[in-house]
C-alpha cells in the first residue's frame, strides 16, 4: 500500500460505551506551559518513569479511583463541557445502523501505526479525543446536577484556559448515564489518527487495553465552534482557477478585495493570489459542501498544478502566503456540523482537513495510564 494513501477508519459498532478510568492530572502549574511537552518527548519507552518522577515532585497527582470525570473549560469566551472515558472500541460495525462512531475524514495507515506504537511505549493516552453529539435533555440535567457539586478541580492554565472537573464516581449514576448514552451516534471532532491508533491497539492486545480516552461534547449545549481551513494552491494561478471553473461550468467573477470578502457564503468561495481576487460560485446542497465542490471539481479541473495543497486556519495566514510565484488562496466558508452529520451518515467522507473544531483543551488535564484502569 502506499504509505501517503488516505483510508477510510473502521467504524465502532455501538452500543456507545464510555468507560471510568483513574486519571493522572498535571499540576495545575504545568498545564498550558509548552515546556511541559518534554513529559511526553522521545524517547517515548522514559515516559512512564519521566511521569513518576514528576508525581514525586507534586508536578503530577493520580486520582484516589476510576471515576467517569466532567470536564468544562473556556477558552477564547467559549466555554466547552464533555464527559470523559474510556470509548470501547472493541466491537467493529459490519451494517450503517451498528455505528456509534462517525469519522468525517480519512487517515494516514502509517501515522496511525506511529501513534499507536508511540502511545504503546508511553502507556498512556496523553490527551483525549473530541467527539461530538445531540444529547438528550435527561442526560443534560443528570450532569447539571453532577456541576451542582464542587468540583474536583478548579484552576485557569497556563496558556489562560480556565478549568473545572468534576468526578462521578457513584456506580448507580455511572449505570444511569451508560443507558442514556448507549445509543449515542457521535462525530469525531478532533482526533482521527489516535481514534485509529486506539483499533490498533485492541487489535495487537485484544483485551488488555480495552480502549482509548475520549471527550464526548453536547453540541446542543456547549457547542464546539466550527471554523473553516482555507487552502493554498501552491503552483496555481487565479488564472488556472478561473479556466477549470469555465471547464466544470461555474461561475468566476474577478471583484475587489473587499467585495470579494464581503461575498464569502456557503455556495461562495474567494480566490485571490493577494492582487487578483475573484469568486467563484459552487452548488451546494445540505448534503455537499463547498470544500467538496473544490477537491472534487475544481482542483481535478485546473490545467496547471497544484504541485501541493497548504492547509491555514485564518484567512490572515492563508492571505500571507498567497502570491502570483507561490500560489492561489481559496477561502471557503465554514461547514455547519448537520450538514457534516449529514454527510458521514450517508457513508460519505469529507476531504482532508475540511473541518477546525474549537477550542480544544490544553493537555493534561486528564491523561490514561493504559494499565491503571
Amino acid at each position: 500500500m502506499d504509505p501517503s494513501a488516505v483510508v477510510t477508519p473502521p467504524y465502532v459498532a455501538g452500543p456507545f460505551v464510555l468507560a471510568p478510568f483513574r486519571a493522572l492530572m498535571m499540576a495545575a502549574r504545568r498545564i498550558g506551559d509548552p515546556a511541559s511537552a518534554r513529559a511526553f518527548a522521545r524517547p517515548y519507552s522514559g515516559v512512564p518513569e519521566r511521569l513518576d518522577q514528576w508525581e514525586d515532585r507534586g508536578q503530577l497527582s493520580r486520582d484516589e479511583g476510576p471515576a467517569l470525570y466532567l470536564h468544562e473549560y473556556t477558552a477564547g469566551g467559549i466555554t466547552v463541557r464533555g464527559l470523559v472515558g474510556v470509548l470501547d472500541v472493541s466491537r467493529r460495525a459490519t451494517t450503517r445502523a451498528e455505528r456509534a462512531i462517525y469519522p468525517h475524514e480519512g487517515i494516514h495507515p502509517t501515522q496511525a501505526d506511529e501513534l499507536a506504537d508511540r502511545m504503546a511505549q508511553m502507556e498512556l493516552n496523553p490527551a483525549p479525543i473530541l467527539l461530538v453529539h445531540h444529547g438528550r435533555p435527561e442526560t443534560r440535567e443528570l450532569l447539571r446536577q453532577v456541576r451542582s457539586g464542587s468540583p474536583l478541580r478548579e484552576f485557569t492554565d497556563r496558556a489562560g484556559q480556565q478549568h473545572r472537573v468534576w468526578a462521578v464516581r457513584d456506580p448507580d449514576l455511572q449505570a444511569v448515564l451508560a443507558e442514556q448514552l448507549a445509543g449515542t451516534r457521535a462525530l469525531i471532532a478532533d482526533g482521527h489518527h489516535r481514534y485509529s491508533a486506539y483499533l490498533r491497539l485492541a487489535r495487537r492486545a485484544p483485551g488488555s487495553v480495552g480502549g482509548g480516552l475520549a471527550m464526548l461534547v453536547d453540541q446542543d449545549d456547549t457547542p464546539l465552534f466550527l471554523g473553516a481551513i482555507h487552502r493554498l494552491l501552491v503552483g496555481s494561478r487565479v488564472e488556472d482557477v478561473r479556466a477549470a471553473a469555465e471547464h466544470v461550468g461555474l461561475r468566476f467573477e474577478h471583484l475587489s478585495p473587499g467585495a470579494a470578502v464581503d461575498a464569502l457564503a456557503p455556495g461562495t468561495l474567494v480566490v485571490t493570489d493577494g492582487s487578483s481576487w475573484a469568486t467563484l460560485q459552487v452548488p451546494v446542497t445540505p448534503d455537499r459542501l463547498a470544500i467538496e465542490v473544490l477537491h472534487e471539481d475544481v482542483v481535478p479541473a485546473l490545467p496547471r498544478g497544484p504541485q501541493r495543497i497548504g492547509y491555514h486556519h485564518s484567512a490572515e495566514d492563508v492571505l500571507a502566503h498567497a502570491g502570483a510565484s507561490s500560489g492561489t488562496a481559496v477561502l471557503v466558508p465554514a461547514p455547519a456540523v448537520d450538514s457534516v452529520l449529514r454527510i458521514v451518515a450517508d457513508d460519505r467522507l469529507l476531504p482532508q482537513k475540511a473541518t477546525s473544531f474549537q477550542p480544544k483543551p490544553s493537555v493534561g488535564v486528564l491523561i490514561r495510564q493504559l494499565h491503571d484502569g
